[in-house]
């Protein structure tokens, strides 16, 4: 019987995320980036199918496991803008991506596929949010940085992200301090992956 301090929610959010994240889930696997432009924001997920052992748990051909989740807003949403024109926030996110893996050293773009969803903004954080609690990516919860843009001219006193320690080659990552090491970023992927199964 649930308390009564509890609050009463005729939905449950995480039904609600599910459908998203199921039809999400059964479109594609597309290249990464998408070939065709289009326009609209929603989520995605980017699916690894190479062969670096760090990723050996997560790495398939059927794009079940992502290795990274995001979501593309439209720009001035956050900020309660709401008169700007159709953007293609989502095809956008997911070329920035791309450019992220050409530019790593250790990474092909053609070993990546995607899976994405234009969906209305009301639901795009519910979903992202279930997406990261379900699937764990090791991108999302392990390697931070992945998402991450160029600082800015004067911005780049800064610490190297985990993700750039293990996949160096973005050129402004180079201008930050580079306090972390690759063997220390391969552990750490290899302790995620050894307490997920626990």
């Amino acid at each position: 019987m649930p308390l009564e301090t509890e609050p009463f929610n005729p939905l449950s959010y995480d039904n609600l995320a599910k459908a998203v994240v199921s039809e999400l889930m059964g479109r594609g696997p597309f290249l990464l980036p998408p070939e065709h432009s289009f326009v609209g924001e929603g989520v995605y997920a980017i699916f690894y199918e190479g062969n670096l052992p760090w990723y050996a748990k997560v790495s398939s051909c059927a794009a079940n496991t992502p290795i990274y989740v995001g979501k593309a807003s439209v720009p001035g949403v956050r900020k309660g803008d709401t008169s700007s024109k159709p953007s293609k926030a989502l095809h956008k996110r997911l070329s920035e991506h791309a450019e992220s893996i050409r530019c790593a050293t250790n990474l092909q773009v053609d070993q990546f596929r995607c899976r994405y969803l234009v969906v209305d903004g009301v639901w795009i954080s519910l979903a992202e949010e279930f997406l990261i609690r379900h699937y764990r990516p090791v991108w999302n919860c392990c390697l931070d940085g992945f998402g991450n843009h160029n600082p800015g001219s004067g911005r780049h006193q800064g610490e190297i992200t985990w993700w750039d320690a293990m996949h160096p080659g973005r050129p402004w990552a180079t201008q930050l301090r580079q306090t972390k090491t690759q063997q220390e970023a391969v552990e750490m992927v290899q302790n995620f992956f050894l307490q997920l199964q626990e």
